[in-house]
């Protein structure tokens, strides 16, 4: 019995050993699984690969655009090396006509560029050609009014130093304006202005850089003002010009206007006229009126007051009457807040017709408001 079964027991492994290498069923399985596992690599791979070009594309898109930021983030900071590195020329020449790289400004334009923001609207790229185009909207300090306020104080201040004997430097007349900047941007409300400026860029062997510096840029570093110079110059080139008055007077010649007019800095009301001698003996008119200073800080009216007289669409220049008055000293006067006193000022007449008295706000911007007045001489 025990021999037998030991016999089927030999048999059956035997059978087994020689079955299962010839069983198709088990061959199958095998090859199936070995396909599967390879198609999954070769898969893996192609998705590895797309992907990796996918995000070098969008890696290397990010680049132009983070110049841009970093170029927007070094004005906020004011800081001119960094803006110089962004740059393919590293050519910051766009700013030497403007007075933000004077380091008597430094701290006005620093306060003021910090209040600058932005943001990136739009981009174009071209990763064969290695250029770009990213688009920043950008929000800053509009200084029009803070640099109205300071120009016409600092003339003000300027002319009386004048008749004061007090003549500045260069150095003590950059301070001057330089405090005047920045006490009128701590008074005055700040406006904003917004602007979108498209930065074309390029691929160096030093990464993305900003083509050049433009135009536009300075601009709104600038807070829409290039050169304190330059507009005090051309304040006094329009208050020197008096063909647009002239023109005004023509319109006015058949007005029975006056010239009283009253605003935030001052007062002028007219008292009366008459016709005296120079000290050449010549005609002259003499126009006399109250002036009252309504600012916070003394003043005169030969600072705050520009009153012009005009005779058949001439000027008239100012005269030196050959009498002594006391109003013409007070003319010239400083008056403190809240005083009012009567002035007196000169006119040569070129004949007997009538006279167009033309009164305004001196050093205003854009004309101001201008009273016109028709006196008769004879």
């Amino acid at each position: 019995m025990d021999t037998e079964n030991l016999k089927k027991s030999e048999e059956s492994s035997r059978t087994s050993e020689t079955v299962i290498p010839d069983d198709p069923e088990h061959k199958t399985p095998i090859k199936k699984k070995r396909k599967k596992t390879g198609l999954i690599i070769f898969l893996t791979v192609l998705i590895l690969a797309a992907a990796g070009g996918v995000g070098y594309y969008f890696m290397e898109r990010q680049k132009p655009i983070n110049t841009v930021k970093t170029f927007l983030g070094d004005i906020q900071k004011l800081n001119f090396d960094g803006m110089k590195s962004q740059l393919q020329s590293n050519d910051m020449s766009a700013l030497d006509n403007a007075d933000i790289t004077n380091n008597a400004y430094t701290a006005f334009f620093q306060n003021v560029n910090q209040k600058m923001t932005f943001e990136i609207k739009k981009t174009s790229f071209s990763l064969t050609n290695g250029t770009a185009n990213i688009t920043a909207k950008i929000r800053y300090i509009d200084g029009s009014d803070i640099y109205k306020e300071t120009i016409t104080e600092f003339l003000k201040q300027i002319v009386s130093t004048a008749f004061s004997g007090e003549e500045l430097t260069e150095e003590q007349t950059q301070q001057k304006l330089a405090a005047l900047l920045e006490e009128k941007a701590g008074t005055i409300e700040d406006k904003f202005a917004e602007t979108e400026i498209t930065y074309p860029l390029i691929k160096t062997g030093d990464g993305w850089k900003i083509v050049a510096l433009d135009t536009e840029t300075v601009k709104f570093m600038s807070a829409n003002f290039t050169n304190v110079q330059d507009e005090i110059n051309q304040s006094l080139v329009e208050m020197e010009t008096s063909d647009s008055q002239q023109e005004q007077t023509e319109q006015t010649a058949d007005s029975a206007g006056t010239i009283d007019m009253s605003n935030d800095k001052f007062s002028i009301h007219y008292k009366q006229h008459r016709v005296a001698k120079d000290v050449s003996g010549a005609p002259c008119l003499l126009v006399y009126y109250d002036y009252s200073n309504n600012g916070s800080s003394a003043s005169s009216a030969m600072v705050d007051v520009n009153l012009q007289a005009y005779q058949n669409g001439q000027t008239l220049t100012a005269a030196i009457p050959e009498s002594d008055d006391s109003a013409i000293d007070q003319f010239m006067a400083e008056v403190q807040p809240g005083q009012a006193v009567t002035v007196c000022q000169a006119f040569a007449l070129i004949d007997e017709t009538d006279v167009t008295l033309e009164a305004g706000e001196a050093f205003s911007f854009g004309g101001g408001t201008i009273t016109s007045q028709i006196i008769k001489i004879k």
